[in-house]
């Protein structure tokens, strides 16, 4: 057998390249995308034998039919028995392209059938792909067909497809960038979907502009959007904050900064140093679930948050199932920013025997062995929950801890907040509002600087310092409703996390 492939070929197609070398007679395909199988049977004919073999495609609807000339083989191979019949009679070596066989698997008859079959087509250069939207493989079968799960297509089945669709686009008075690096960001957005779906989302964006270019990036996404939301496992986070957003927090600002850099070079370095993921643990209310909005804006990257509530519905099946499931999703689906809020909730190893037990292990073997295109964030809250299989170094590359703003970091927030609203910071003394806030979370200053406009509003008039300062009165931080909590939390990620500020709050 021709041994035609290069390492550029797309992963999928290497499939077929190991099954057709190896010689195995029936193959089991379980995927939706029947078109793309059937090109990829197609470049596999043409490819992996010593000469072009023939490529057969079998449907319930329209029987067997030649791919090459369109030739029908008679009535006799319009069913089930017929089609295997036509395959065991074909002379010379070829490919038999049998969609949906599922259902006829469900007679004796045709199982036994291909029992025979596996046994007459050996070394006869014959090959029979079955392919099917489900699994349905019987006990009698399972020793004799070769199964392949077709995953999404990757970068390379991508490129060559926005090849093929330039043409198509062309011809209907569009255009798709020629710059190659343009193409391959196209493509990256486009990852996660089937070529059906690609080509969906390329036609969306044609109709907002007859250019594909980068300025369409945001409208391929959306379709990735639609996909993810449409299992209700994983949610698509909006987001338009970046890392000058977030006030305070200089430590952890400058690591995503610098990791930003190893993170884009993720394909042509070694492994061990690109950014697999961060946790961020600290006291609510300070910036956690900002810092993971912020992390994706700066690192250019849809955010996706797993949420762990609707794994636990049981309306996705057994929950370790479901939390598998959405795992490798969002591998399909990468580059991307993982989000795990709150992850002490959701994955923790108290019930060692359990399912939480077994969707801990996983998490912790899937976070060595995760795509490098994947970067999770993490945030908790209650951290004494954490056991130290998570925390140690090697699963998170840092983990932060980010505690009470201190009075320099509070009057960054005070501007962010003031920014946001359309006021300019620099026409307030903010300074004078340190000593009303101390011990305050960034949560708080962000509701003292609304209640402020809220006054201000109702009186139809603009922003003053008055508003602000009169605001702080009605607050009361949780630093004191909570004062044994939160001095608990401080206590406890002391010795065990890096500080995401600069310097220590005054305990």
């Amino acid at each position: 057998m021709n041994a035609a492939v290069t390492a550029t070929d797309p992963r999928a197609l290497a499939t077929f390249r190991e099954i057709f070398e190896a010689g195995r007679p029936l193959t089991y395909v379980r995927s939706p995308e029947e078109q793309r199988i059937s090109s990829l049977l197609h470049d596999a004919a043409k490819r992996f034998f010593p000469a072009r073999v023939p490529l057969w495609t079998w449907s319930l609807t329209n029987g067997m039919r030649s791919d090459s000339s369109g030739k029908d083989a008679g009535k006799e191979a319009k069913t089930p028995g017929g089609a295997l019949e036509f395959a065991a009679a074909h002379k010379g070596p070829g490919i038999f392209h049998l969609k949906d066989f599922h259902e006829a698997m469900r007679e004796p008859g045709v199982r036994r059938r291909l029992r025979d079959l596996y046994e007459e087509c050996f070394d006869t250069g014959k090959f029979i792909v079955i392919s099917s939207p489900i699994r349905f493989i019987p006990d009698d079968l399972s020793r004799n067909l070769a199964y392949v799960e077709l995953s999404v297509p990757d970068l390379t089945e991508l490129l060559a497809f926005l090849e093929d669709d330039a043409k198509r686009v062309a011809a209907g008075g569009g255009s798709v960038d020629p710059n190659p690096e343009t193409r391959t960001q196209i493509a990256l957005a486009l990852l996660g979907l089937t070529l059906d779906e690609a080509r969906h989302a390329i036609r969306r964006a044609l109709a907002q502009s007859k250019t594909l270019d980068c300025r369409s990036i945001p409208l391929l996404l959306e379709e990735k959007r639609m996909l993810v939301n449409r299992t209700g496992l994983i949610q698509f986070i909006p987001t338009d904050l970046g890392l000058e957003d977030i006030g305070g927090l200089e430590y952890l600002k400058n690591w995503v900064v610098e990791r930003r850099k190893l993170f884009a070079q993720r394909d042509t370095i070694s492994g061990d140093i690109v950014p697999k993921g961060l946790l961020v643990m600290g006291i609510s209310g300070c910036g956690k679930s900002l810092s993971a909005k912020a992390i994706a804006s700066c690192f250019g990257l849809p955010l996706y948050r797993i949420d762990m509530t609707e794994i636990y519905s049981g309306r996705h099946g057994a929950a370790e199932g479901a939390f598998v499931e959405a795992c490798r999703m969002l591998e399909q689906i990468a580059p991307a920013v993982c989000w795990f809020d709150e992850i002490e909730m959701g994955i923790t190893s108290q019930e060692t025997a359990g399912e939480q037990g077994r969707m801990f292990a996983f998490f912790l073997t899937w976070m060595q062995e995760k795509a490098r295109g994947l970067f999770v964030t993490a945030t908790a809250n209650r951290i004494d929950l954490l056991p130290a299989e998570m925390i140690r170094k090697g699963r998170f590359d840092e983990v932060f801890f980010v505690d009470l703003p201190l009075d320099d970091e509070r009057v960054d927030i005070f501007r962010v907040h003031l920014r946001r609203r359309g006021a300019d910071p620099s026409k307030f003394n903010l300074e004078r509002l340190v000593r009303f806030t101390k011990g305050w979370t960034g949560a708080e200053v962000e509701q003292c600087v609304v209640t402020a406009f809220t006054a201000a509003r109702l009186q139809d008039r603009e922003l003053d310092d008055e508003d602000l300062l009169n605001a702080t009165a009605s607050v009361v931080p949780l630093s004191k409703t909570m004062k044994e909590q939160v001095d608990h939390i401080r206590a406890w990620a002391y010795d065990r996390a890096v500080r995401a500020s600069p310097r220590e709050f005054a305990r």
